[in-house]
């Protein structure tokens, strides 16, 4: 039984982590941590998450469980994402990390890491969202620079990072079959009299409203059609199911970093 540990316990998605979990074959919770200033901790980490009693405690340092979990899921913020980092490297415990809204600093510290202990780290842990990244670079490969490219997101006001690492990933997956580098060729909004589009960029709009959990549109668009591809989640549901199949996944694996499509298997 491989033991999982949930960071952000108390927040949306580390409660969604919490049923996922629940729900799963062949796992099980073995640590939930939340800030240490949290009035929940002493709770137990399953009815806090509305799925009963499951016998573990919520504590307020990841310190204090290294021993009752295997693979740590997190969904936080870049700073506690990386010191989450060292520690589990320092005690041979492995990583899925789906926090975004890294810098490119912290970026590659967290690769770094993947020298030292088992780590997958992914902009969207959704099964379809991942099957759409391969699809973006077949694509963009079959209708190559005839076609312009423009990103639409749309998540929920509370969404601190823009554009979303979805996105993002999105850009990098057209570009890279393109043959571009997307921190040059990357568009960030439009305003004013800014002159015609140059065939090589690639838009990027984005929306925050309400409680959109994430909508993605990849347009492609030329003189006479347009292809749009498109993923909607109506559920955090999806996401956090992603991040328990990719801790089972990852458990035992040898050191490295490692994204879901390695997990799903869809490298070409």
């Amino acid at each position: 039984m491989i033991r999982i540990a949930v960071t952000g316990a108390a927040g949306r998605m580390g409660k969604t982590n919490i049923e996922a979990i629940q729900a799963a074959e062949g796992v099980q919770l073995g640590a939930a941590i939340v800030e240490a200033t949290s009035s929940l901790i002493g709770a137990d980490a399953g009815e806090v998450a509305g799925v009963g009693k499951q016998g573990v405690a919520i504590v307020g340092s990841l310190a204090e469980v290294m021993d009752d979990f295997d693979v740590l899921i997190d969904f936080t913020a870049p700073k506690a994402t990386l010191s989450n980092l060292a520690l589990c490297a320092e005690h041979g415990k492995a990583m899925v990390i789906g926090t975004t809204g890294l810098s490119e600093a912290e970026r590659a510290e967290l690769t770094s890491f993947g020298e030292k202990m088992p780590v997958v780290f992914a902009s969207n842990m959704s099964v379809g969202v991942n099957l759409c990244f391969k699809l973006l670079a077949e694509a963009a490969q079959a209708l190559g620079d005839d076609y312009d490219v423009e990103i639409i997101e749309t998540h929920h006001h509370h969404k601190v990072d823009s554009p979303s690492g979805t996105a993002l990933s999105m850009g990098e997956a057209v570009a890279g079959a393109l043959g571009r580098d997307l921190r040059q060729c990357a568009v960030y909004g439009r305003e004013g009299q800014i002159g015609a589009r140059t065939k090589e960029e690639i838009g990027f709009v984005t929306v925050r409203a309400g409680d959109v959990v994430g909508d993605h549109t990849v347009l492609f668009a030329t003189e006479g059609e347009r292809i749009e591809i498109t993923h909607k989640a109506s559920s955090r549901m999806t996401f956090a199911k992603g991040a328990v199949r990719a801790a089972g996944w990852l458990a035992g694996k040898e050191k490295g970093l490692y994204d879901m499509q390695d997990v799903l298997d869809l490298r070409d």
